[in-house]
């Protein structure tokens, strides 16, 4: 468990200087060449057509730092979910195996359970750590020491209850980034509107182009970071009920390919 938590935390450094590395390498190369190019142009046809109105443009809309710092939030959320999410598939390919074989019929007796569990120690360190394993040679360790089938139902439901907490713990972080997007966008609109405000005296004397400038600053900031908030909040919620069903289906597996199979001797 320590060495799974060690390079998932590897993992997600890693993934955080990727993103910071990848989404600033395309600011600097595309999109503020490009935004600055836009407004430019923007500014010269304002002066030749003062009924000009300029069209949005997504190069401006996103230029900024804010708008920058919720992109690499929001790919290395991404980054995050996606190694979870992939853990997690692996998890469910894992209830298609048949861990322990035990045919129709067969009884699991308390003094089999040694030779059973064989079968799960003998896995690969990567596949034992999982969950289902884990349950399963939980099971029936508790089986052969105590010989009572409702200690082994505790156990189980035991174990998948705080896996499931486990998880949920897990995603505190994807959630920090999820609330940390939108109050950069804030803080966007805050440093936006502070800037328009000092260049207030301009606009008494009848230049508001800075004035404008930094308001759309301030808006752009907060829309682009709500937009990115939902998409990661959307795919959150499927993550989360992705682990929740993993989880469930642990315990029905148990429950269907071991519990029910387990007998003490005497007893019907």
């Amino acid at each position: 468990m320590n060495r799974s938590f060690s390079s998932e935390f590897l993992y997600q450094v890693f993934a955080l200087i990727i993103a910071v590395i990848v989404v600033h390498a395309v600011y600097v190369t595309l999109i503020r060449p490009q935004a600055t190019a836009i407004m430019a142009e923007q500014a010269m046809l304002i002066e030749q057509d003062e009924t000009y109105t300029p069209e949005r443009s997504l190069y401006v809309l996103i230029r900024d730092f804010e708008q920058e710092a919720c992109f690499v939030l929001m790919f290395w959320a991404f980054s995050i979910m996606g190694f979870k999410a992939f853990r997690a598939v692996g998890e469910r390919k894992l209830l298609q195996e048949e861990l322990v074989p035990v045919p129709e019929g067969v009884r699991i007796l308390p003094e089999d359970t040694r030779e059973y569990a064989r079968n799960i120690q003998s896995l690969p360190d990567q596949l034992r750590g999982m969950l289902l394993p884990r349950v399963m040679l939980s099971s029936l360790e508790r089986f052969g020491s105590t010989r009572n089938v409702q200690d082994v139902s505790s156990v189980a439901n035991t174990l998948c209850e705080s896996e499931g907490e486990r998880l949920e713990s897990e995603l505190s972080m994807i959630r920090y980034i999820a609330w940390a997007i939108p109050s950069v966008g804030f803080i966007g609109t805050v440093r936006g509107i502070g800037e328009a405000l000092s260049q207030a005296h301009r606009a008494v004397d009848g230049d508001i182009a800075g004035v404008t400038e930094s308001l759309g600053t301030a808006f752009n900031s907060t829309f682009i970071a709500l937009l990115i908030s939902i998409v990661v909040m959307f795919l959150v919620h499927q993550l989360q009920l992705l682990q929740e069903r993993q989880v469930f289906d642990t315990q029905t597996y148990i429950d269907h390919n071991l519990i029910r199979h387990m007998q003490v001797r005497g007893r019907s």
